[in-house]
């Protein structure tokens, strides 16, 4: 029992070695094991959530809990058990947290006004996971750029375009710009086709034609059933619009580009002529000295 209490002892001691030892900061051996420990528990409690979410959103989809949701619940908890971890990794090495607010209140403040972009982002970043307005896996369209998203973190999100090229965009971008969200609620979404026709052509035939193109596409949604209109009597050509509806939005330059050959076929074998721009050049002859 004697050689116990021994052996208990000196690993005790050893646990209460302080490599550093200033009149404000003692870091020992057993601070470094607490804030290893820290770190160990924090992601195992990150890991746990996660999987409890993932199974709850299996279970409860009737209930309306989403893959949106149920990400924004665990990187909103990653956070706080993250800044929590921190917080207390700090305790345990014997720093007074109070302490170090006061005496860097003044660096705070410059790094405040140095830095309010990045604290823009990261407010947008939180609106955004408690909003929802963009989630991930939502197609959005910013100035011409379309994408889906990947991942929202606390100050940027990831945008993955039909390139597969991975774009790293500032929240605050998809908060305060104008921000076109295709993955509506409504599944159904509605693109459009200009195409421009010779004039003399029979239009009730050319509307006739690009409907039949647009049901034959498999991609393209029989109800609501395309639309055609009459858009204009052009300078070159009569303008019209093809209007069309399908879920698969993210492939919608894929049916556009189909549905482009099937209406150029289509007009070769109705003889409906697609003009191209004409100009009248008037050339004057003859010269005055």
């Amino acid at each position: 029992m004697e050689q116990l209490k021994n052996i208990f002892s000196n690993i005790m001691d050893a646990l209460a070695y302080e490599f550093i030892n200033t009149n404000d900061v003692h870091i020992s051996l057993y601070n470094i094991l607490t804030l290893l420990l820290l770190i160990f528990l924090s992601r195992l409690a990150v890991y746990v959530i996660k999987k409890g979410l993932n199974r709850y959103q299996k279970s409860s989809s009737i209930d309306g809990f989403d893959e949106a949701r149920e990400y924004t619940v665990g990187q909103l908890a990653k956070y706080l058990i993250y800044t929590f971890a921190i917080i207390l990794s700090i305790e345990s090495l014997g720093l007074d947290i109070s302490i170090l607010i006061a005496s860097s209140a003044a660096l705070f403040v410059g790094i405040g006004l140095g830095l309010q972009n990045i604290f823009n982002d990261i407010t947008s970043g939180i609106f955004l996971l408690f909003e929802q307005t963009v989630a991930v896996g939502d197609v959005v369209e910013i100035d011409d750029l379309v994408g889906k998203v990947e991942k929202i973190n606390i100050r940027t999100s990831k945008i993955t375009t039909r390139d597969s090229i991975t774009i790293v965009v500032p929240n605050h971008v998809l908060i305060g710009n104008k921000v076109i969200n295709w993955s509506t609620e409504n599944e159904n979404t509605r693109f459009k086709i200009r195409v421009g026709i010779a004039y003399g052509s029979d239009t009730r035939l050319v509307e006739k034609v690009l409907i039949n193109c647009a049901i034959e596409h498999n991609k393209v949604l029989k109800l609501p059933k395309p639309i055609v209109r009459f858009m204009d009597f052009g300078n070159s050509s009569l303008d019209f619009q093809l209007l069309f509806w399908t879920k698969d939005i993210w492939l919608v330059d894929i049916i556009r580009s189909d549905l482009r050959f099937m209406i150029n076929q289509a007009f070769r074998e109705n003889n409906i002529s697609i003009p191209f721009p004409q100009r009248d050049l008037h050339i004057k002859t003859g010269f005055k000295d």
